[in-house]
């Protein structure tokens, strides 16, 4: 990895890569694209997530400009979430990522069930 001189923004790339690599972000993005704008209580049904979980990955990809939070103020408040262009450019790595997933499914099950029972074996032998 080069250090800081080679790269100075390194460290922010990876910060950037945490947050698009993040479960919660991706399916975030994921579902706003496929539905697109979603009040919170949707998206939280939607993906099964806590309430803290989807606030707090909600307010970091609203701070690194993917998604733009509406606020209504209504009775009671309403609070939408939509992708930003940038969200939406987002949209073809992630779906490229699903693919190959889905694409390697079988493989990479295949490569666990090796992996364990070797594990395993190594357990029982030591």
């Amino acid at each position: 990895m080069p250090d800081a001189e080679q790269c100075p923004d390194c460290k922010h790339i990876n910060e950037v890569l945490s947050r698009v690599g993040d479960r919660w972000s991706v399916l975030v993005v994921i579902s706003l694209s496929q539905y697109g704008t979603l009040r919170f209580n949707a998206l939280k049904r939607h993906l099964g997530i806590s309430q803290r979980m989807l606030s707090l990955t909600l307010r970091a990809l609203e701070r690194d400009g993917l998604v733009k939070r509406t606020y209504h103020p209504t009775i009671p408040p309403k609070v939408e979430y939509t992708l930003t262009p940038m969200g939406e450019s987002f949209r073809e790595p992630v779906r490229a990522l699903g693919a190959w997933a889905l694409d390697n499914l079988a493989v990479i099950n295949a490569a666990r069930a090796t992996y364990d029972a070797a594990a395993e074996s190594e357990k029982q032998a030591g």
